[in-house]
Order: structure tokens, then C-alpha cells, then sequence
């Protein structure tokens, strides 16, 4: 987890100017130059949950249609679900503004047109989706989590899959629990690989 304050980037106007500045990462197997800022999630790099959860999850198939990064920062998830499936409409999802003015000058930079940034309100309630891929913002507390999810994991396909990367300090083993006990009769739950201290959990839906 980043140490800004969670408020700086789980909030729809993160404090402080928007200055943006270059940043050399490597995204699905592309080197690429994108946008960070203030303000965000892990503004300085790519951070370790996400990178985990990127070794771990499998590549896209040809077939997705609609695939979701929840709670998106400037993109890196995004992209790569992006640069992977060129296919498929990649949703970028964030309640944080800044972010999303990242997530759609870095689909430019990386010519990715394929993205849309995107509140949650923003997205249409009848799409539905093939992956979801996130690094959910756990320290907003039990109740907002479980309301995201709630929200989210019903809009998996059938047969569709959901990782999450979770930090196992940060409460993986009690997240995979609810998530087993609340999506007992319409999701399958399992715990996935880990790295580096971070555990991704899996959710097919039935």
C-alpha cells in the first residue's frame, strides 16, 4: 500500500494541485511512459500488490468482452488487461477523479483505445463482465469493501473470474473467509497463489 492517507486517493477531489510527471514502467510485456500525480494510489510506482496480482492472474482469453479493473489508480491493471485483450472493452473504475484523468491520458500514451475511465455510477448497469481484476482499496474499512463487492461480483458472467490481491498482513485470510460465507450460492471462492507477501483470491461466478 501506498503511505499516502487514504483520503488523498479515495476521494473524488484528492487535496493539493495536479501536477503530473513522467513514470517508465513496463506493462504487459511493453515499455511504456505514462502520467502519475499527487493524489493517487501508489503515484511513485507500480506498487507490490499489483504487481503481484499481475504475475499471478492468467492472460485474458480471445473471447472477453467486458472486463473491469475496480478501483483503477492511473491505470497500470487497466492497461495491461488493455494491451492483452485488444479485444475487449476494458472499464476502468475509480471514484477518484484525478485518477481517472490518468487512466485516459495513459490508454493514449500506450494507444490503447480499448479503455474506458469511468466512475462506478458511470457504467452502465447492464454491462457485465468477463475478469475483474483489482487491488481493492482495503483500508477504506469492512463495510465500504464489502459494499464494493456486493456491487461488483453479482456482474461477473457465468463462468466469469475475479482476482483480488490482498495483502496478507492487511487481512487476505479474513476477506477470502466473508467473501466464501457471503457469495456462498452464486460464486465459487478460492484462494489463489501468493507473492511477496500478498495473496490473490479467486472468485468464479456459478
Amino acid at each position: 500500500m501506498s503511505d499516502e492517507p487514504v483520503e488523498h486517493y479515495f476521494s473524488a477531489s484528492p487535496a493539493g494541485d495536479f501536477v503530473a510527471r513522467d513514470i517508465a514502467v513496463r506493462l504487459g510485456g511493453h515499455d511504456l511512459t505514462l502520467e502519475t500525480a499527487g493524489g493517487v494510489f501508489s503515484p511513485d510506482h507500480v506498487d507490490a500488490g499489483t504487481e503481484a496480482l499481475l504475475r499471478i492472474v492468467p492472460a485474458l482469453s480471445e473471447d472477453v468482452a467486458n472486463v473491469l479493473d475496480l478501483g483503477c489508480g492511473w491505470g497500470p491493471i487497466a492497461l495491461t488487461m488493455a494491451l492483452e485483450a485488444p479485444q475487449a472493452h476494458v472499464w476502468a473504475v475509480d471514484v477518484n477523479e484525478r485518477a481517472l484523468e490518468l487512466t485516459r491520458r495513459n490508454a493514449g500514451r500506450a494507444g490503447c483505445a480499448n479503455v474506458t475511465a469511468a466512475t462506478p455510477e458511470a457504467v452502465p448497469g447492464d454491462v457485465m463482465f468477463s475478469a475483474i481484476w483489482s487491488n481493492p482499496p482495503i483500508r477504506v474499512g469492512k463495510t465500504e469493501l464489502h459494499a464494493m463487492l456486493e456491487t461488483w461480483l453479482p456482474r461477473l458472467v457465468s463462468g466469469g473470474e475475479g482476482y483480488f490481491v490482498v495483502a496478507k498482513h492487511l487481512g487476505a485470510d479474513s476477506l477470502y473467509s466473508w467473501m466464501r460465507t457471503a457469495f456462498a450460492t452464486t460464486h465459487t471462492v478460492t484462494k489463489g497463489d501468493h507473492y511477496k507477501g500478498f495473496r490473490v483470491i479467486e472468485v468464479r461466478a456459478n
